[in-house]
């Protein structure tokens, strides 16, 4: 009878331990997506023009910002509303490289005249040095040029329609168009120039970690697992 009370009593205890990591890898695994996918929540006191069909303005509200899942060198956003039920734009980003991160989400945009919305350029994530320039459509990209006196990125107008376009996840034909498609920059005077002429990419990273490195996370799980197997059964035990 006192081996199946203990045999009983260790399976329990076992059956917690598991439970906990099961926990730990669920809040691990969506923390990981967290920083994957960027996810920001923002709120504008004012109008803002984010990339669309003809000039997009989303009103003052709360919106939330966030990368979808390519396997491009390009980067593709998100623009949902608060409760994240609708999608306002889905957009071409090219990685663009700021030399000090800040623990804070920057948007940066350019300067408009009084009373007219900002049109957004580029969005850092905290911590992040490399972040998202903005592509426009041509037309609308020659007129912010003029407007506030730098170059802006730009994709042929007739891909444009793809920012609204209904999308899901990265293989929708919406998206490979928008990865697949020519971005140059303009200037104020109209001139066209390449990209690399505008965007400043991230410097060569050299250093690799070491290959035991990609064990650690299993490790510290293994310890967490013990160490609740261990606390269950004592407390299993009455001891």
């Amino acid at each position: 009878m006192l081996g199946r009370n203990l045999s009983n009593r260790f399976s329990r205890a076992v059956m917690f331990a598991f439970g906990i990591g099961v926990v730990c890898l669920m809040l691990s695994s969506a923390a990981s997506a967290q920083s994957w996918n960027k996810r920001t929540v923002v709120t504008f006191s004012g109008p803002v023009e984010i990339p669309g069909v003809g000039a997009q303005v989303l009103p003052a509200g709360t919106y939330v910002f966030r990368l979808l899942d390519s396997l491009s060198d390009r980067h593709i956003v998100q623009v949902f509303n608060k409760e994240e039920t609708h999608v306002y734009a889905t957009i071409l980003a090219i990685p663009n490289w700021r030399l000090q991160p800040t623990d804070k989400t920057v948007m940066t945009f350019g300067e408009r005249a009084t009373g007219e919305p900002q049109a957004i350029r580029a969005w850092f994530y905290p911590g992040d040095n490399s972040g998202q320039e903005f592509v426009y459509p041509k037309k609308r990209a020659v007129e912010l040029a003029r407007i506030v006196n730098q170059p802006v990125l730009y994709i042929p107008d007739e891909v444009a329609a793809n920012i609204a376009a209904p999308v899901e996840k990265a293989t929708d034909p919406p998206v490979i168009a928008l990865e697949k498609a020519p971005v140059l920059a303009v200037e104020p005077t109209g001139k066209t120039v390449p990209l690399a002429e505008v965007v400043e990419t991230p410097p060569v990273q050299t250093a690799s970690l070491p290959k035991t490195a990609s064990e650690l996370p299993l490790l510290a799980l293994m310890g967490i697992l013990l160490l609740g197997a261990g606390f269950s059964l004592r407390v299993l035990c009455g001891r």
